[in-house]
């Protein structure tokens, strides 16, 4: 990708000091992609952005492009001033976050609090640099934010900022709270609908209480990993990349993340059900191993499928009455 000769060198030079933020960023990252395996998606993060960059490439210049046009529109009065405020708090505090966060690395190693900080100043200070080195234009068009030419050409770079947030791990208190939260959700449900089936169940905490198989106890803890931080976090990667390259107006992108979501939420609850239901059958200690490694699997596999299959929903376009389909191509 030739950035020196495709764009203009202010624009170039700020897209090559973001590439050395994120590569710091992907270096720090890397240590709890290791050593988390809810957050080892992350080693396909650096290969996502790099691939949206190029796929975007052509919009990216036509973007810049139109940045330098004659009067092209800028944000005026008020909100232009809102843009210049948000910009420079964004760049002051991305500088800040980072460098604490570089400082809390170099003194105390490897953190959850530094790598955060970490993340957040970069996504802080990239954001705010590609606002700041947008190519100027002579007679600029006043105008409102969403006309801005500027930002529309930052918002081309919304994915490959933004991701880096949730390959991140979250601070342990936030972690552990949103933990305890889908725990006690999961454990309450399967223990209603088991109880409304009929199928005797004690809930015990987050230990499920089940009939005795072949005259042994059978309990069935719910632990961490099943609480659906992991799949969670790994469904909304996977939405969020899928909303970047296949989905175009803002409101879809969103619909698409908040479905990935949801998914991810209904998904692994079914998870819970069916390993419930299994231990309830064979005893608790059939669940263990490939049987629950693979219903783990199937929670990802079926949130993909079904963002893939809202993706033609998503997309679909219908024409106003009376007005015939656009003509295919010639060959």
């Amino acid at each position: 990708m030739k950035i020196r000769s495709d764009l203009p060198g202010s624009l170039g030079l700020a897209l090559l000091l973001a590439g050395g933020f994120m590569l710091f960023t992907a270096w720090d990252q890397s240590h709890w992609w290791r050593v988390k395996q809810d957050y080892s998606f992350g080693w396909l993060v650096p290969l996502l952005v790099a691939f949206v960059v190029h796929d975007r490439w052509p919009r990216i210049r036509a973007a810049a492009a139109a940045c330098a046009q004659p009067h092209s529109p800028r944000a005026a009065g008020w909100q232009g001033w809102l843009l210049a405020t948000l910009t420079g708090s964004a760049l002051l505090l991305g500088a800040a976050f980072f460098l604490l966060g570089s400082f809390y690395r170099a003194g105390a190693g490897t953190s959850q609090p530094g790598t955060l900080a970490i993340t957040l100043g970069m996504a802080g200070i990239t954001a705010a640099l590609l606002v700041l080195n947008a190519p100027p234009t002579p007679s600029p068009t006043p105008a409102g934010l969403t006309t801005d030419a500027r930002l529309r050409l930052a918002s081309l770079f919304l994915f490959p900022v933004l991701i880096w947030l949730v390959s991140a791990p979250m601070v342990s208190a936030v972690e552990s709270k949103l933990n305890l939260v889908l725990l006690r959700r999961v454990v309450a449900v399967v223990a209603f609908v088991f109880d409304a089936l009929g199928l005797p169940i004690e809930q015990r905490g987050n230990v499920l209480a089940l009939p005795p198989v072949n005259g042994q106890a059978n309990l069935v803890g719910v632990e961490d990993a099943c609480s659906g931080i992991r799949s969670l976090t790994a469904c909304l990667f996977a939405g969020s990349f899928l909303a970047a390259v296949f989905v175009q107006q803002a409101w879809k992108k969103v619909a698409l993340v908040v479905a990935a979501l949801l998914l991810a939420f209904v998904t692994n609850l079914a998870r819970s059900l069916f390993l419930t239901a299994w231990a309830y059958r064979h005893g608790h200690a059939a669940i263990e191993g490939t049987v629950h490694d693979l219903a783990g699997y199937a929670v990802l596999g079926g949130t993909v499928l079904g963002l893939l299959g809202l993706l033609p929903l998503l997309n679909l376009r219908l024409l106003p009455a009376g007005r015939p389909p656009p003509a295919a191509p010639s060959p």
